[in-house]
């Protein structure tokens, strides 16, 4: 399906760019992260790269034109796809925006009660949540580098920004004082919406942080508002709805006579006894608490508690919202897809791991040397996928890709999620530089500090639990990759050698194969020449 490439935000006070030259002509393929073209803005002339692949099928700006942020910039699909549909779809809205653009310039002055609350003083700048991907929505910041008082100089590092792609340095454009924070850590917000306050010293901006609003979204007041009537409600003390519950109780027995007799009209007690609802539970509002139909329509059963008075609840339901952050969104939304478009299927292995241990033993007796089994994995997945490029090919709609280079992905769990950081050429690095690698990149993940780059290109990922005494898993399939390999723990245990049954060590491993790529049996081969090279690790040496 074709995607629609607008004019991206790429500082926070651009609101237009001009194409200084385009990287790639209508009719060229497109990977993800190539370079489209050079957009100059109003800071400087940055390079967009892609976030999708297909065929470049349409220009929306020309060389040296320029057009306003978030309009048409080009139009990326499958080749000889028809697009008609988006880009006559494009003029109608533009026209009816064009049209209209009086009226919402009436109806926006009309609705600002006071237009001299929101001046901007000479001198002050405005920051929003820059987009700093073409798929951005909202951002959340994880963390300030300035506080409210700082001086700020234009290219500082202001804040950390967590984007649905990666956790980005957002830098200022401006110089001066920070005034006014309007997100603290922690917290997401559109793109546009109120982020920071920079101007000189001294400058009172309390007016402009209180009635900044982007079209669309709450103000940040509005939004405290909003959270206060959540808690309020979410608060709520269980003993004042006990005493409702009680009074409610009370009412209904004034409808019981001393003599147990009950005031009902005949239509209620009949619609009770159908209903098998003791009328003595009814609250009346009838003539002098007499219980009538409505009554009994609108009966809801009191708790034990409330109207017995000897059975005290044992404890009350509660709960804690926690916002899904970018990646988790992100995560959900990939994985989903690949689990539904993917056909997966499952290969089940046990290795022998006798010979494994006694060489990370030895090999990390070397003065500076230690590497993990996890590594040894890495190694002994890159030289097997050599010999079998299908297992290190990845899908797309219109080809498969073979690939000759070896990239692998080694997941790392983080607070937020998953993240996969990129070992590339793994097969051309020794066990004790990829051990470097894999620890560098888990310390980056764990702080955030992976940059878009070094997440990006795996042909084949590995996904261990092992160390979290899981025996066997199964993983969903990293896509475009063909397959991920699930490693478990290693399990000591009675094993046959020999016909004899001795002390030994195994591992599980399960491999999940898109079978759009990888056949039964070539999965199968590939992990039969992994079970060579973990079973005899020297010959990942030679």
């Amino acid at each position: 399906m074709a995607e629609v490439i607008n004019m991206p935000r790429l500082s926070d006070t651009m609101e237009e760019g001009t194409v200084a030259a385009w990287l790639k002509k209508v009719g060229d393929k497109v990977e993800e992260g190539d370079i489209l073209a050079e957009i100059e803005t109003d800071k400087a002339t940055m390079e967009f790269e892609s976030f999708h692949e297909g065929t470049l099928l349409h220009i929306g700006v020309q060389e040296g034109q320029t057009t306003k942020v978030d309009e048409l910039l080009a139009i990326i699909g499958e080749e000889g796809e028809d697009i008609s549909g988006l880009l006559n779809g494009k003029e109608d809205k533009k026209e009816e925006s064009t049209e209209s653009s009086t009226e919402v310039v009436e109806e926006e002055s009309n609705d600002t009660p006071d237009s001299g609350s929101t001046e901007i003083p000479e001198g002050v700048t405005v920051v929003t949540m820059p987009r700093l991907s073409d798929t951005m929505e909202e951002g959340t910041v994880a963390a300030w580098l300035k506080k409210i008082g700082d001086e700020v100089e234009e290219g500082d590092i202001l804040a950390e920004i967590e984007t649905d792609k990666a956790t980005m340095e957002f830098e200022s454009f401006q110089s001066g004082t920070l005034l006014h924070v309007g997100l603290e850590e922690g917290q997401s917000a559109k793109v546009d919406a109120l982020l920071a306050i920079i101007g000189p010293a001294g400058t009172d901006v309390s007016n402009i942080a209180k009635n900044f609003k982007v079209s669309g979204s709450e103000t940040k007041e509005e939004s405290k508002q909003e959270e206060a009537k959540k808690e309020e409600s979410k608060s709520a003390k269980p003993t004042e709805t006990k005493k409702e519950e009680v009074k409610a109780v009370q009412t209904a027995q004034s409808s019981v006579s001393a003599g147990g007799r009950v005031f009902a009209s005949p239509l209620a007690k009949k619609m009770a006894e159908e209903k098998g609802i003791d009328l003595s539970q009814v609250a009346g509002t009838g003539e002098s608490g007499r219980i009538i139909k409505r009554d009994i329509e609108n009966f809801k059963p009191v708790t034990q508690g409330a109207s017995v008075g000897k059975f005290v609840p044992m404890g009350q339901e509660d709960f804690d919202e926690v916002p899904n952050s970018n990646m988790r969104k992100a995560i959900a939304k990939n994985l989903a897809k690949s689990k539904f478009t993917a056909p997966h299927y499952y290969l089940n292995v046990e290795f022998d791991m006798d010979n494994a241990i006694a060489f990370r033993e030895q090999y990390n007796s070397i003065p500076d040397t230690k590497i993990s089994f996890n590594d040894m994995l890495v190694k002994a997945c890159a030289l097997a996928l050599k010999q079998h490029p299908q297992v290190n090919s990845q899908w797309f709609d219109d080809k498969m890709v073979l690939n000759n280079h070896v990239h692998i992905g080694v997941a790392v769990a983080v607070p937020d999620g998953l993240v996969v950081p990129v070992v590339k050429f793994a097969n051309e690095q020794n066990l004790t530089q990829i051990g470097a690698a894999v620890k560098e990149y888990a310390g980056k993940a764990r702080n955030k500090k992976l940059s878009l780059d070094e997440m990006e290109g795996s042909t084949f990922t590995i996904s261990n639990l092992g160390m979290f005494g899981i025996e066997s898993f199964t993983s969903i399939i990293n896509q475009p990759n063909s397959a991920i390999l699930s490693v478990g723990a290693i399990v000591s245990k009675p094993v046959v050698k020999n016909g004899q049954v001795v002390p030994g060590n195994t591992m599980k491993l399960t491999m999940a194969c898109d079978h759009r790529t990888v056949d039964g049996a070539t999965g199968a081969q590939f992990l039969q020449t992994l079970k060579g090279y973990i079973e005899n690790p020297v010959t990942m040496l030679v």
